[in-house]
């Protein structure tokens, strides 16, 4: 076997890392909920999270942006939680709330005090089994949901870009939309779609609870077992996509007219799913063009060049394999053709040469420092546990170890993985253009 060397610079936090690594315990109850839990004294406060196996990929064509809509419908109430109160509850408890939905999950998550873990623990259960989902709660949602995508899409400038990349990236894949979806579908949907939804992807044996902070472990578990044990498993089969997106050949290159004063180019490469070799390639290949002033899009495109104020590259983290994406803002007086030239040289660089080796200690020491700061918040370290259970096969584990896995990447592996995915016959361009050109 290979041994791997690590330059001296990198052990006192790769030392630090293996010295202190997250303890943690997890296990199942009988109706399929996957539990972990991490104690930790250090500060009073506790984080509550819950992960349920769905997003948008989930969705059925017809329908899509239900993920994203129960994210906010299930803010609602439930039978035992009055329209309105969930967010006061936690509030008036001195603690802070939030959700978020992807492509692949929705995560909802409370921080509180730790003497009111009991108080998280009941609202996320309430969540699970008994939910309000009723014609009000949905009428208001929709406003709510509608107003939001109104915002972030049409008046927010270069705020398409997501859902234009992806509708032209993929062509069979249920990524080629995203987590908001169409306010038309939401729109058309009835009250026991919504309902079906819920019994199908909103049950234990679909969701992950994860618990990290100043608790007792014996504790936690009664009252996990007392406020979940009971909720009965969902009879349903959770439906997960398994087509594949075909492989592509031809790029695909369009313009986009909107509301914005300096043209921007948009490029999305293919790649990976997370997890895999590749991933760990792509990603720290992704970290050299565009992470730091130093960096080559920064360096060479931005402050050398001055043909863009803005230039970055980042891979999107999804279960299947998912995109790399590249965006530049161009600077005034810059022709967008000019700019994409800019950008293609330095992608072109990543394909054609290795990267040195001062730029490799570099990006290394970048992801160790980046892999263990990201854990230091009990509410980033109930989610890294998470979501490493839920994406990486169980494998919960990878919260202490999955920076041996970026360190096993060489600087050859990254030059075949930007040979492997930044290809043009594998991308797609676009050009951002304001509407008075149009």
């Amino acid at each position: 076997m290979k041994k791997l060397l690590i330059p001296l610079t990198f052990c006192p936090l790769l030392l630090w890392a293996q010295m202190n690594p997250i303890v943690f315990e997890e296990y199942d109850l009988e109706n399929g909920l996957h539990v972990i839990l991490h104690e930790d004294h250090s500060t009073p406060i506790v984080a509550v999270s819950v992960s349920y196996h769905v997003g948008s990929k989930n969705e059925d064509p017809s329908r899509t942006g239900f993920a994203h809509f129960f994210e906010h419908l299930l803010f609602e109430g439930s039978e035992n939680i009055g329209r309105g109160e969930y967010m006061k509850l936690v509030q008036d408890n001195g603690g802070v709330l939030n959700a978020n939905t992807s492509f692949d999950r929705t995560f909802y998550y409370e921080i509180l005090p730790s003497n009111q873990l009991e108080l998280g623990l009941w609202m996320e259960s309430e969540r699970m089994l008994h939910a309000k989902i009723d014609q009000e709660g949905v009428n208001t949602q929709r406003e709510v949901v509608k107003e939001e995508l109104r915002e972030r899409n049409e008046n927010t400038p270069y705020g398409s870009i997501m859902n234009e990349v992806f509708e032209h990236a993929f062509e069979s894949h249920p990524y080629r939309w995203t987590p908001g979806g169409s306010p038309e579908y939401i729109n058309q949907a009835n009250l026991s779609e919504f309902m079906e939804f819920y019994k199908t992807f909103y049950v234990p044996n679909n969701a992950c609870i994860s618990i990290a902070g100043d608790i007792s472990l014996s504790q936690s578990k009664e009252w996990i077992e007392k406020y979940f044990g009971t909720i009965p498993r969902g009879t349903s089969a959770v439906p997960r996509p398994t087509v594949v997106e075909p492989e592509k050949f031809a790029e695909v290159r369009d313009t986009v007219y909107d509301n914005i004063q300096l043209p921007a180019v948009v490029q999305a490469y293919h790649g990976p799913a997370q997890g895999t070799e590749d991933a760990y390639a792509v990603e720290m290949m992704s970290m050299i063009l565009s992470q730091g002033n130093s960096s080559r899009l920064q360096k060479n495109v931005v402050d050398k060049q001055q043909k863009a104020v803005y230039a970055g590259a980042f891979p999107m983290p999804t279960e299947d394999p998912g995109l790399l994406l590249m965006f530049g803002i161009a600077n005034m007086g810059t022709e967008v053709l000019a700019l994409e030239d800019a950008m293609n040289v330095e992608v072109s660089r990543m394909s054609e040469e290795l990267i040195s080796i001062e730029e490799f200690e570099k990006l290394r020491n970048q992801i160790e420092n980046d892999f263990i700061s990201g854990n230091t918040s009990m509410a980033g370290i109930a989610e890294s546990l998470s979501d490493y259970y839920l994406y990486y096969n169980g494998e919960t584990n990878l919260v202490n170890t999955e920076l041996e896995r970026y360190f096993n990447v060489t600087r050859e592996a990254i030059l075949e993985v930007a040979k492997k995915y930044l290809r043009p016959s594998n991308r797609v361009t676009l050009h951002y253009l304001p509407k008075t050109e149009k």
